[in-house]
This record gives structure tokens, C-alpha cells and sequence, in this order.
């Protein structure tokens, strides 16, 4: 249940509309390629509107709320970031010219923000009823930390899934792009262009990415409104970020071992509190285990922003170290 009042949440809603409007179909549809200085506008603007929405929640519903959203929306914007790799092979793998991939970006964060809110529903709706899932997403986030810790995550090898392979052997299709378009004409007959399996691939990675995202972000609040504004705020200016470090994100060497630390703490707050609220007969009489302890929301605050803010300083101290190697 939310602690946010009515009003908050609907225009809260209304404004980030606004946004996504804005960001997504009108600037969004402009084909260019983004200066840096437009990207880091972009980016420093809806950075700004996270903290300051952070601030309202603390000043409408408390410092506990608030603490929340910031816990999930550097979770989740981090997230993102690790993702822009797999954004980038899939752009390379299509051949998307670089003039229309920002508008393909926004088409893909459209999608994705349907499709998380349909996850985050359902994993409100689920938690609810069923407190152990907890178990489930706690030793899935967990899993998750170890393969990223042992660099055996999958994000540097893109692989087509099954609807995409059906999609290429049922619809007619030319091999070549026309702009923006979805459909072009060739001798009268009308095609799809490769937008089409485009815009499936990002959608359905996206959904992908949920399964490590949504178990995380519902580790560290259970609020749906809280979720969801978390998970809004991390797409909004995504691409942008993706003009940005699409050339640094192979520098970003240490980011995934700051990721799996934050994923191992979340997994483990999780498994905590699924033993706190137990219901399962076959652990402890069905009984919840008080004896364990119970983390605080400031406490998973501070694991990430230390985790990802050393991730961040070690990869840019490798970085310059390297650099400076090779001009010796």
C-alpha cells in the first residue's frame, strides 16, 4: 500500500506524461545524432528532477518513502546503464544508421516502460498475496550477483530469441532501411523494413532486463508508486546516456562487480526478509524467524552509492591509467 497521497501520485503521473511526450516523441523524433553537450544537458536535467522529486516525496510522505526512491532509482538507473551494452550490440548487429538510432531508442524505452509497469502490477499484486516469492527473487538476485561477479553475465554477446527468428520466416521484409518508416513500398507491394524485428529486439531484451530489475527495485521498497516513478526516472534521458558513454561503456570495466555487489546485498535483504515474515510450513513451523535482522532502507542507500561510486572511480582510474601507458 502506498503512503503517497492521491493527488501526489496523479499528478506525479500527469508530469512525467509530460515528460515522456517531450523527451520521447518530440525530441525523440527528430533524427540527428546528439551532441555531447545536448546529451549532457539532457542527462543533468532529468538527474535534477529525480532529486527534486525525491525531496517532494520526503516533504509529502516522509523521509522513509523518499529514501526508497532514491534507493531504487540509482539501482535501476544503474541498471540501464549495464544495459546500454547490450543496446549498442543490438544496434550494431541490425546496422541501424546512426541518424535514426535515437529514434529507435525512444520507440524502445516507450516499450519498455509498458512493459515494466505491467511486471511491477503483477509483482505488487503477487508479493501481497504470496510474502515467500521473496525467497525466490532474494536467491535469484543472489544468482544473478554471482554470474556478474564471475563474468559470466551475457551482455557482450547479443543472441536473436525465438519470436524474433519466427518473425524473420513469416513476415515480408526487405533488408535495407527506409528512414523512420516500418513499411516501404517496393514495385507496389508493401514491406516491412528491419524497424519491425528492430523494435521486437529492444522490447523483448527489455523484458529480459525486468527479471534482474523488478526482483531488485521490490527488494528495497514495496510501494508500486515508488517502483514505478523509480523505474520512470531511470528510462527518462536513457538515450541520451546512450549517445554519451556509447564509446566509454567498454571502459566501464569494474561497473558490473559494482553491480553485483548491490544485487547480492538486495538478494540477501530479500532472503531476510522472507524469514522475517515467513508463512512457509516447512521452515520454522510456518513462523516468521525474528531473530534475524531486519536491514534498514538508509542502510541499502549507502551500500549503493559506495558500491557504484567505487565501481565507477576504479574504472576511471583504469582508465587514465591506461591512457596514460600508451602515449610512453
Amino acid at each position: 500500500m502506498s503512503e503517497t497521497p492521491v493527488w501526489f501520485m496523479a499528478i506525479t503521473l500527469v508530469v512525467l506524461a509530460v515528460f515522456f511526450v517531450v523527451d520521447l516523441v518530440l525530441i525523440g523524433r527528430r533524427p540527428h545524432i546528439p551532441s555531447t553537450k545536448e546529451c549532457v544537458q539532457h542527462i543533468a536535467f532529468f538527474v535534477g528532477m529525480a532529486l527534486v522529486f525525491g525531496a517532494l516525496i520526503w516533504a509529502v510522505s516522509g523521509a522513509r518513502p523518499a529514501v526508497e526512491f532514491y534507493s531504487g532509482w540509482l539501482t535501476e538507473y544503474s541498471l540501464s546503464v549495464d544495459n546500454l551494452f547490450v543496446f549498442v550490440i543490438i544496434m550494431a548487429n541490425f546496422s541501424v544508421p546512426k541518424t535514426i538510432q535515437k529514434y529507435v531508442l525512444s520507440v524502445g524505452i516507450a516499450l519498455a516502460l509498458i512493459l515494466r509497469g505491467i511486471f511491477i502490477l503483477a509483482g505488487a499484486a503477487i508479493l501481497e498475496r504470496f510474502t515467500w516469492v521473496f525467497y525466490i527473487f532474494g536467491v535469484f538476485l543472489i544468482y544473478t550477483a554471482v554470474k556478474l561477479a564471475l563474468g559470466e553475465d551475457d551482455d557482450d554477446e547479443y543472441k536473436e530469441n525465438a519470436l524474433i527468428t519466427l518473425m524473420r520466416k513469416v513476415v515480408k521484409m526487405v533488408d535495407y532501411y527506409d528512414g523512420e518508416k516500418l513499411r516501404t513500398s517496393v514495385d507496389g507491394v508493401k514491406y516491412f523494413t528491419p524497424m519491425l524485428v528492430l523494435f521486437v529486439a529492444i522490447g523483448t531484451t527489455d523484458v529480459m532486463f525486468a527479471f534482474d530489475s523488478i526482483p531488485a527495485i521490490f527488494g528495497l521498497t514495496k510501494d508500486p508508486f515508488i517502483v514505478f516513478t523509480s523505474n520512470v526516472f531511470a528510462l527518462l534521458g536513457l538515450q541520451q546516456l546512450y549517445f554519451l558513454l556509447g564509446a566509454l561503456l567498454d571502459k566501464l570495466v569494474y561497473l558490473p562487480l559494482g553491480l553485483s555487489v548491490v544485487l547480492g546485498f538486495i538478494g540477501i535483504k530479500l532472503v531476510l526478509e522472507a524469514m522475517h515474515a515467513n508463512t512457509l510450513p516447512f521452515i520454522n513451523g510456518g513462523q516468521g524467524i525474528h531473530v534475524v535482522p531486519e536491514i534498514p532502507t538508509w542502510l541499502s542507500l549507502v551500500v549503493i552509492i559506495v558500491s557504484l561510486g567505487t565501481a565507477s572511480a576504479a574504472s576511471i582510474w583504469k582508465m587514465k591509467k591506461l591512457e596514460k601507458s600508451s602515449k610512453r
